[in-house]
């Protein structure tokens, strides 16, 4: 009979002495970390792995090791049903509770609204981030177009949590109260620049459409000004694009008091331009009119906000952007159109 050898036995020996401290460290750090009860916040940020979801675990005391929090999820294939939101946690749940609470999906999803979208468009991305069946998503829609009928400009955007039973109203609420809070620290500048809120939020819209980067908006900004105090037309493409959609996404009426509702479903709501659109006979075609559109044209952000507030001075009076987005700025028609048949071949 041969002889065991040594090394395999003691190979054995390892073995067992590491699936015995290996269990007893998992049987560990699955515990729960306290018997505390109360249910507590807990949220996860957009794009955060599963190292840095267990690592947030662990600082607010939701696990007691946030290595075994990735082991399990990564284990088990866990870590890929995990959606960023907000959730409610225990400190007396185990690990397993805690990741079966928070592969349940969350009670608040995170919304991104980003900067210089139409209402429509605001709208539309809520109800997909909300994920909203056909059915809720048509009655959301409606709510949120006559909550926000008047108040284009004034639906800040931002990221955001909602729960996903919301109503239309209450996001449409926290939409303008953040536009308050945004603007609060510039009341002082606002009431002494000579033109309203309204009249601010309306050009920074115009500023969120035109331009690229935020260096150049309160240069925009001043060539803006410029115009208005001569009493040149503004002459901004983005005034009539909002026109032209206007009228071209308006649905069909099926009654007369569907006349003019607005197609949620549009293709496109900021079309390139024609010739025969800047002739549409709208007071938003700022090449027909002078001095400003009645109203904002999309949601500005606090860049384009401030740029308006805090212009830059300069003696421009155009500007143009080339075809790799960079912008040219004269102070004559001549050297505009200098800039247009040197950066755009017209």
């Amino acid at each position: 009979m041969k002889k065991f050898p040594f090394f395999v036995f003691l190979l054995i020996i390892v073995a067992v002495l590491v699936g015995v401290l290996g269990a007893s460290w998992w049987k560990t750090n699955i515990k729960a970390p306290s018997r505390e009860a109360s249910i507590e916040r807990f949220v996860i940020p957009k794009g955060y792995s599963a190292s840095q979801i267990g690592n947030r675990l662990f600082e607010q005391g939701f696990i007691k090791n946030s290595l075994a929090f990735k082991f399990y999820v990564q284990v088990t294939g866990k870590a890929e049903k995990i959606q960023a939101g907000e959730f409610t946690l225990s400190q007396n749940f185990s690990l397993i509770e805690v990741v079966e609470r928070l592969t349940g999906g969350p009670e608040e999803l995170w919304i991104t609204i980003p900067e210089g979208l139409r209402r429509e468009e605001v709208v539309e991305r809520v109800i997909e981030s909300l994920e909203l069946e056909p059915g809720k998503a048509t009655v959301f829609r409606k709510e949120f177009l006559a909550e926000t009928d008047g108040k284009e400009g004034f639906l800040f955007p931002d990221t955001y949590l909602f729960p996903g039973d919301i109503v239309a109203s209450v996001v449409v609420e926290k939409l303008e109260r953040t536009l308050d809070n945004k603007i609060s620290e510039f009341a002082g500048a606002i009431s002494s620049s000579g033109y309203s809120e309204k009249e601010i939020i309306t050009l920074a819209s115009i500023i969120e459409r035109e331009t690229k980067t935020d260096k150049e908006r309160p240069v925009v900004a001043g060539i803006l000004f410029n115009r208005l105090k001569i009493g040149m037309a503004l002459q901004v493409d983005a005034t009539v694009q909002y026109a032209v959609a206007n009228v071209k996404c308006q649905m069909s009426p099926a009654s007369p008091s569907e006349a003019g509702r607005v197609n949620v479903k549009c293709g496109d709501w900021w079309p390139t331009l024609t010739k025969q659109d800047l002739k549409i006979d709208s007071p938003y075609n700022s090449y027909k009119f002078t001095g400003l559109p009645p109203a904002p044209i999309a949601n500005p952000g606090v860049s384009s906000i401030r740029a308006v507030i805090f212009p830059e001075d300069s003696d421009y009076l155009y500007y143009i952007h080339d075809s790799g987005g960079n912008i040219h700025y004269a102070k004559t028609l001549e050297e505009h159109n200098e800039n247009v048949r040197r950066y755009l071949g017209k």
